[in-house]
């Protein structure tokens, strides 16, 4: 049914006298007005020069959206004096933006058509505050308000929901807030266009599942067996317990330049875009921060029970989502499938994405980047999986694949980069899998027989100058020299090197400064996140990154190394004695600046040496019912002397730790250290909490 509609005049504060309703192309940047009802003070955003307020999205979520010709300059302004004062993170990192700060105030330079996420360091769960920074290419539609055979939402607030019609095309000007759905209902050939909004608050009960039927207003897209329809450039937002975007036997959609967004405090059933059957969609140059699974792919979906879950469902096929943005607070990345469902799936392709934020936990198996589940009891075939060129960054696992009654055929995860951290869980396939491919993936256990293994196109290791470096002293970073059977005609690759601090250089061996030693993220560890990307004579591509710590200025306790009279007082000894203790020795190879990750889902801390030390972060309890906690990862970096030194690990007293499901590694902390001449790698032996 169709609504009543209320507009309401934008607030004209909400940015420059003269940006209001300007059309992309007779200025660089254009902003656009933010209505009262969905304005916030939280962040202040200045353009170029030209200051805006932010939207309220959903729980502490903000974004700007703007268009802009070029790069732009950006200037953040927190309403909390002290909000970046333990540092700042902005995502992507192959955008290699570090900005700069001054109390409240951090700035960078973004470049165009950029999708960005700010915060402070590890805060991307639920409870995160985050502002999303969206630049658009300038909108060249033309569309005004009295373009014939136009639906026309102007700037400010409609309390509506739209319901599509056949041959239609609806814009949603910049500025303008749709309050309602979009329902794309058994029509066909529509378009919807522009730089709007639509936020959806529905009637969804929180504290349970109800999200998930299939019904006009009940998600802020739905579509129902809808043919030829195309959603460009609008901002969708979530804030109930409801999947976003859901698509019932559906085919020939088309999702660009989308922005959807969902936050919701109980943090749950709010994926990205599912999919009950149909296909033959593409999702290109999108961005999608979901509560869920970012993509879910069922063959039908029509409630929990178990007769309702063992009904068949409809085929999923060819599926391309390609130059997007994702995170979740919870969760998988892409879900295929689910336990007692039956149904078939084919042709599904992920490349070039940035996977900023997955899921720490798990459901009943750890959350993945790829998972295909559905045991026990669901049935069908898949096929033709790829994911390619895929850059992850906080994740949990690389794939969950476990089928015992489905067959599945033809996996490949090629060219998927960890850039700045393991693996919180191993991978795992069980059941009736084969032909999963890793081309340049890094290789997780529990897979032996099943995967087959190739090396990367090209090579993107390096090594740098060790010693213990200091800010205003130059470094030199050197590539892996071009070689291996993949590079038939021998020809040299392009090096494109992003040093963690902002600036960029390219060619295969390099000298920087760095010019100061507060680290990438601004946190005083003087740890700077080193990325190389590496591009082939054939397009080829390889990235890979690496922690350079540079040395404190007045941190001269960093450059120690146990006494020698007190050498034979370390545990030493067998792995077994290792593994009993809360101390270890280790023999650091050359000075230089060392970084040591610990993996647990336990509350501790680890300590260097005397130096102060580091606490894991507050539990994130694991869903569906499974026990105890998600791994989660503490850092500590230093710049040491060759030599011993200890690490200790020890339980946070007072604190319970649960127990946890198999393979979550509950118990057993995993350490992982990184230096000059050593990439990031296991620690062995592991110590344990005593």
């Amino acid at each position: 049914m169709l609504l009543m509609c209320v507009a309401a005049s934008a607030h004209a504060s909400a940015v420059s006298s003269d940006a209001a309703g300007e059309r992309a192309g007779n200025r660089r940047v254009t902003l656009y007005p933010i209505p009262d009802e969905v304005r916030s003070n939280f962040f202040h955003v200045s353009v170029d020069g030209q200051s805006s307020e932010v939207m309220h999205a959903a729980t502490g979520y903000y974004v700007l959206n703007f268009d802009a010709a070029a790069a732009v300059m950006v200037r953040v302004t927190a309403s909390d004096a002290h909000f970046w004062d333990d540092g700042v993170e902005v995502q992507p990192m192959r955008f290699g933006v570090r900005p700069e700060r001054r109390g409240a105030t951090i700035s960078f330079r973004m470049p165009a058509s950029a999708k960005l996420t700010v915060t402070r360091p590890g805060d991307h769960f639920a409870d995160a505050q985050i502002l999303f920074l969206f630049s658009n290419a300038p909108d060249r539609s033309r569309i005004t308000a009295g373009t014939a055979g136009v639906r026309y939402y102007g700037a400010g607030v409609h309390r509506e929901n739209i319901d599509a019609h056949s041959g239609e095309t609806i814009y949603l000007a910049g500025g303008a807030v749709i309050f309602g759905s979009l329902n794309v209902w058994q029509v066909h050939d529509v378009r919807v266009l522009g730089r709007g909004t639509i936020i959806y608050d529905g009637p969804q009960d929180p504290k349970s599942d109800e999200g998930w039927m299939q019904k006009p207003n009940w998600h802020v897209i739905v579509m129902d067996q809808a043919r030829n329809v195309e959603i460009d450039g609008i901002t969708c937002v979530t804030r109930s317990r409801s999947w976003q975007i859901q698509m019932r036997d559906s085919r020939h959609i088309g999702f660009y330049n989308v922005k959807a967004i969902a936050g919701n405090p109980n943090n749950a059933n709010q994926d990205g875009m599912d999919w009950l059957g149909g296909g033959d969609t593409t999702v290109r140059n999108s961005f999608f921060r979901a509560s869920d699974d970012v993509f879910a792919i069922d063959g039908n979906w029509g409630g929990y029970d178990l007769a309702l879950m063992r009904v068949p469902g409809h085929d999923v096929t060819n599926i391309v989502i390609e130059d997007s943005i994702v995170s979740t607070s919870i969760s998988n990345i892409v879900r295929v499938g689910w336990p007692e469902k039956t149904f078939n799936g084919a042709h599904f392709r992920m490349t070039d994405v940035d996977v900023i934020h997955g899921g720490f936990g798990g459901c009943k198996v750890p959350f993945a980047l790829f998972e295909l589940w559905s045991d026990p009891g669901g049935h069908g075939t898949h096929s033709d999986y790829l994911l390619r060129d895929i850059r992850l960054e906080d994740w949990y696992s690389l794939y969950q694949i476990r089928q015992p009654n489905a067959s599945v055929r033809d996996v490949t995860l090629e060219d998927v980069w960890a850039l700045d951290g393991p693996a919180m869980a191993p991978s795992v396939i069980t059941g009736d899998v084969a032909g999963v491919r890793l081309a340049g993936t890094p290789v997780n256990e529990g897979t032996d027989g099943v995967v087959t293994v190739a090396p990367p196109a090209v090579d993107a290791h390096f090594t740098y100058t060790p010693g213990l470096l200091r800010a205003g002293e130059a470094v030199t970073f050197a590539a892996a020299v071009p070689g291996g059977a993949a590079e038939v005609d021998r020809s040299e690759p392009r090096y494109e090197w992003l040093f963690g601090d902002g600036q960029r250089a390219e060619g295969r061996e390099v000298r920087h400064t760095f010019l100061d030693a507060e680290g990438t993220l601004l946190d005083g560890s003087g740890r700077f996140r080193v990325l190389l990307h590496v591009i082939g004579a054939g397009g080829e591509q390889a990235w890979s990154s690496r922690s350079v710590v540079l040395q404190q200025p007045a941190s001269s306790n960093r450059e120690r190394s146990i006494p020698a009279a007190k050498r034979e007082e370390s545990p030493g000894g067998s792995p077994d004695a290792l593994a009993s203790r809360s101390e270890l020795e280790i023999d650091v190879p050359v000075d230089g600046g060392y970084t040591f990750t610990l993996l647990t889902s336990e509350r501790g801390s680890l300590a260097v040496d005397d130096l102060p030390p580091h606490e894991t972060p507050v539990a994130r309890p694991q869903v569906c019912g499974s026990t105890g906690d998600a791994v989660q990862p503490v850092r500590v970096s230093a710049t040491l002397r060759a030599g011993p030194h200890r690490l200790r690990v020890e339980r946070i007293p007072g604190i319970e730790n649960a127990e946890g499901p198999p393979g979550a590694a509950v118990g057993e902390p995993v350490l992982f250290w990184e230096g000059p001449g050593i990439e990031l790698q296991p620690l062995p032996p592991s110590p344990k909490m005593d």
